[in-house]
Parts: structure tokens; sequence; C-alpha cells
């Protein structure tokens, strides 16, 4: 008998999940209905060869729905390197580029210089965003093409291919680094009205100085300037445009386009869709105050997405704010999200979902550790998942996020986070599956 109810039960559950995996795309088709979505704590499987993930500072998922993650393995703490000098079984530092199938298994990586933002195209090339964006051959882990850069920059740093991979001793960090978090520990930064002590004479003098060497670098390499001038963000790959689409930091964030296969600069512009010769250089027009008003230009970390239909959505993370402009950058919306939110700003990658329509952006938050779900048509705000913590599903350090073409959800963490998750419809057939196993009762 029971052995009856038994199959009964795997009958009807086995209705279920294709009635819910049926009704799946009448959720996706509906603008109206919040997305739902479950975390898939099976998904990636343990990194093999000791390796412990960096910070994510790149994320995609290529045709074929395998994902590639892009880390700095130089966020590692000696603490977690152990293997690496011999003193304890784990851990030891990963490749930089790690690629992994839909099932969660690594089936390759390389090694390259860490960075910032990532693109694969359809023939397997990976672009990475350094100083420049590079083209690596994901066999060899070699550059066979890169994009033009100023050769020098603003704050004096070098330019130009590093050394590879960076030489490991104890110390705080695998580069003796300050860790994944030190920038964003700034006790004067995290109030809304810090009291500062008034500049002496000599720190007076010094901030005139950087602030004339800074004019003069503006002056010498102008907004209009055709190349890389800052850091990478983001990199999108538009095969089918026949453009590569490149947020570049420099003067609060440019967006940037070049050719695909010549990688030779096309266009540009700034916030509002301005041309580039309009950024402005004074760093007054780019300041910002959370819950005030709208700045003038970019405020930082500037990323883009490309929909299906031919609108470039940059997301302003400094600024709260993601600005929808065409192929060409003509302005046509801003869009104001949690304006609130103070250091780390609000707005950082940029996902659509996987409808024919796009009907939906999900934007990850590094500050307010979610996702928001939004109406691509309007802005508006119908859902958000998440919240800071460590557990499966949260987030500590919500930085990159990708969608494949059956609507999961990819997110990558940097902060003490340094990981990667999935999340996946509830209403899919292992959202279903995930959902019957949590109600399980012990």
């Amino acid at each position: 008998m029971r052995l009856k109810y038994f199959l009964i039960s795997i009958f009807a559950l086995g209705f279920l999940m294709a009635c819910t995996s049926e009704s799946q795309d009448v959720v996706s088709n509906n603008s109206n209905d919040e997305p739902s979505y479950i975390v898939d704590a099976s998904w990636p499987k343990t990194l093999p060869n000791l390796w412990k993930n960096g910070g994510i500072t790149g994320l995609a998922v290529d045709s074929d729905d395998n994902v590639w993650i892009y880390n700095r393995p130089r966020d590692i703490t000696a603490l977690e390197l152990h293997a690496e000098y011999g003193v304890a079984e784990c851990c030891a530092m990963p490749p930089s580029m790690i690629h992994f199938d839909r099932n969660g298994n690594v089936i390759g990586s390389f090694d390259a210089p860490q960075g910032h933002g990532m693109d694969v195209d359809s023939q397997g090339y990976v672009y990475l965003g350094n100083d420049t964006v590079r083209k690596y051959d994901p066999n060899t882990g070699e550059v066979v093409a890169e994009i033009e850069r100023a050769p020098e920059r603003e704050n004096g740093a070098g330019v130009g291919l590093p050394a590879w991979p960076p030489e490991r001793f104890l110390g705080i960090g695998a580069g003796n680094g300050l860790g994944p978090i030190a920038g964003f520990i700034n006790t004067q930064n995290r109030v809304r009205n810090p009291e500062t002590p008034a500049p002496d004479a000599e720190q007076l003098a010094r901030q005139a100085m950087q602030q004339q060497a800074r004019m003069e670098y503006r002056m010498k390499y102008p907004p209009e300037t055709p190349m890389i001038v800052g850091g990478l963000e983001e990199i999108r790959i538009m095969e089918d445009l026949n453009e590569i689409y490149i947020a570049d930091n420099y003067l609060g964030g440019r967006v940037l386009v070049f050719d695909f296969e010549t990688l030779e600069f096309k266009r540009g512009w700034g916030a509002y869709g301005k041309p580039l010769a309009e950024i402005s250089i004074n760093d007054e027009d780019h300041a910002y105050t959370p819950g005030g008003p709208m700045a003038a230009d970019f405020v930082g970390h500037l990323t883009l997405n490309v929909s299906d239909d031919g609108l470039v959505y940059a997301a302003d993370r400094n600024g709260n704010r993601i600005h929808v402009t065409d192929l060409e950058g003509n302005f046509i919306d801003e869009f104001i999200l949690a304006p609130l939110t103070g250091i780390g700003g609000s707005t950082g990658g940029v996902a659509f979902s996987s409808d024919s329509e796009q009907q939906h952006l999900y934007i990850s938050d590094l500050t307010n550790n979610k996702i928001w779900f939004l109406d691509r048509a309007t802005g508006e705000v119908i859902g958000e998942l998440g919240r800071m913590g460590e557990n499966a599903g949260e987030f500590y350090g919500l930085h990159m996020i990708d969608v494949d073409s059956d609507g999961n959800i990819y997110t990558g963490e940097v902060f003490a986070g340094e990981r990667a998750q999935r999340f996946v419809p509830t209403s899919s057939e292992r959202g279903q599956l995930i959902q019957q196993v949590y109600n399980l009762e012990y």
C-alpha cells in the first residue's frame, strides 16, 4: 500500500512539474508579474585543485549557456592560501578566468591579469578589461588583439600588460594587498554628514598640486579622446551589429563603441547622451549627493548592456540611475533606483529577462545587496531578490549578473562574498524540485 501511495505521489509531482514548466512562459510574458526565483545551491560544483575564488569582477553566459567567471586572485588573503605555503591542506590561488558548464563543472581555465568586465564572442574568444580590452585565446591564454588606450593614467600609474601571476608570499593579501574590502572601509564616507577637520596649509597645497595635475591631464586627454583613457568597467560584444560596447571610467564614465573586426573607435557619449566633447572635466559636474538632484555627468562606476531591440542601458552606479539611449547615443529615458543609497551606489550590473521581448531588467545592487527587477519599458520596480548575508541566496558584495536562455540568473560577488551563485525560476521544473526539497521536514 505504501508503494502505491509513493508511486501516486511521484506521478503527481511529475505532473505538477510539467504544468509549472509550461506555465513559465505565461509568467515571463506578463510584464506585470514579479519574477520569482530560488537559489540553486548545487551550482557551481566544488572548485578543483584546492582553488579559492577571489572577488568576481566579470561574468558572462555564452551562446552554449556555459558560464565564464573572471575573478581577482589578489583579493584572497594569506589566511585563505595556506596550501600555497605548505602549512595546511587548503587553499590555493585560482586562475583569474574559470569556465563552467551549465551543470557547474569546471571545463576550462586560463590565467590573465585580473581586471574588470568581460564578454565572450561566438567563437569562444574572451575579452577582458584591464587597462584596456584584450582579446584572449581561451585555449592558450594568449592575447591575440587589444583596443588602443592612452599611454598614461590620470593618477600616474603604469599602463600595459602587467606581469602575471604576481609573486606569492605571506602577507595580508596574496599580492600583499589589503584584502577585498579595504577601499570601502572609510568611516568618513559612511555617514551622511561627516565632521572632518579643516585641512592645514600643507594639505591644501598638496590638494592644489593634485588638482592642477588632474586638469593638465584632462586637457591633454580631453573627453572626446578616441581611445580608452580610464579603467574598464564593462564590455559587451554585439556581433550582429559588428560592434563592441565599452564602459570606460574616465571622467565618471564614458560609453565607447568600437568596431568588432578592426577594434577601431567609432563613437561614444556621456550622461543624457551628450557628445563626448561636452562631458565636463570639472569634478563638481560629476558630484552627487544621495537623495539630491541627478548629476549633469556620470558620477562613477558606469556599466552597460545592450538589448536585442537596440537600446543601450548605462548604469551609473554611484549616481543611482540608469540611462537609456539608442545605439547612436540619443537619450531616451532615465531610471532612478534607490536614490538614498550612499557609498557604492545601487545600479550595478545590467541583465535582461530571457523572454523574446526582454521585458524585465535585472539590476545587481552592490550596496543594498539585492537584485532589483524593473519593467524595461517604464523603469518601474516590480520586485527584488536577496539581502546581505552569507547563506545561499544571500549576497555579500553583489557585483556581476547575467542570464542564460532558460532564464536562470548567475551572480558574482566581491568583498567577503567572493562566490558565484545561480538562481532558477520558481516556476521551472528545477525550481519546483528545489522547493520540494526545501520543504522536507526532518
